[in-house]
C-alpha cells in the first residue's frame, strides 16, 4: 500500500469517527503545520480565521503544553474567549484533541461531534490514527543528489526541457526525478515539493 493510499484510508476512518469534522495539523514548526487535513464546515473555518481564534484557541495552547488526549469539556481547560460556545453554533458541540510528537515538530488534531461526547475507546482509536499520521508524514532528512539537482533547476526558473539539458539527461528522466522527490516530500505539486525542500533545508 502506498503512503498516500494509507493516509487516505486513515483520514476516511477519522471522518467516520468525527461526523462533525476534524482538523489535523502535523509537524507544526514555526507556528505552522507542514501538513494539514480538515473536514470542518467551511463556514466555521472562515469564522475561526476572521476572529483570529488560532491565537486564542485553548486546544492549541493545550497541545503545545501537553501530550496525550483531552475532551473539550474537560474543566481543566480554560476558554476565556468562549471559542467552544462559538464552535457549538456550527455543530461542533462535543470534541476531543490529540497532541503528540516533540515540541519542535508537534502534531495537534481536534475532532468534533454534534450529538454526544466521544467515548474513551473512540478517543483512543483516534489517537492511534493521529500517531500513525504523525509517523508517516515525518519530514525526510535527505533527498538523493539527483532529486536535489532536479528541484534546484526548477526552483531556479528552468523549464523541464532546459533543466534536463542542463543536467545532461532526458526530459522524462528529469520528470521521474521530480516525481520521486514529490513523493518523498509528500507534496501534491512540484511547487509544493520545492517549498517543502526549502523548509526542511534540503535544497
Amino acid at each position: 500500500m502506498s503512503v498516500k493510499l494509507g493516509i487516505d484510508v486513515e483520514l476516511h476512518q477519522l471522518s467516520l469517527m468525527a461526523p462533525a469534522g476534524y482538523f489535523v495539523g502535523l509537524h507544526i514548526r514555526f507556528t505552522a503545520p507542514l501538513v494539514t487535513y480538515q473536514t470542518y464546515d467551511q463556514r466555521w473555518l472562515d469564522y475561526y480565521t476572521e476572529k483570529g481564534y488560532v491565537l486564542r484557541d485553548p486546544m492549541v495552547a493545550w497541545g503545545f503544553s501537553a501530550t496525550g488526549t483531552i475532551r473539550w469539556s474537560d474543566p481543566a481547560l480554560p476558554d476565556p474567549f468562549g471559542l467552544f460556545v462559538e464552535a457549538a453554533r456550527y455543530g461542533l458541540n462535543y470534541g476531543a484533541t490529540v497532541a503528540c510528537g516533540p515540541v519542535k515538530s508537534r502534531s495537534i488534531a481536534s475532532f468534533a461531534r454534534a450529538d454526544r461526547e466521544f467515548e474513551d475507546h473512540e478517543i483512543a482509536a483516534i489517537a492511534t490514527i493521529v500517531h500513525r499520521l504523525h509517523d508517516v508524514t515525518e519530514p525526510p532528512e535527505e533527498l538523493t543528489k539527483a532529486q536535489i539537482e532536479a528541484l534546484r533547476c526548477i526552483a531556479g526558473g528552468d523549464r523541464f526541457t532546459a533543466a534536463a539539458a542542463k543536467l545532461g539527461i532526458s526530459e522524462s528522466a528529469l520528470k521521474a526525478r521530480v516525481t520521486s522527490a514529490r513523493i518523498r516530500l509528500m507534496a501534491r505539486t512540484t511547487a509544493e515539493a520545492i517549498q517543502r525542500a526549502k523548509d526542511y533545508r534540503l535544497i
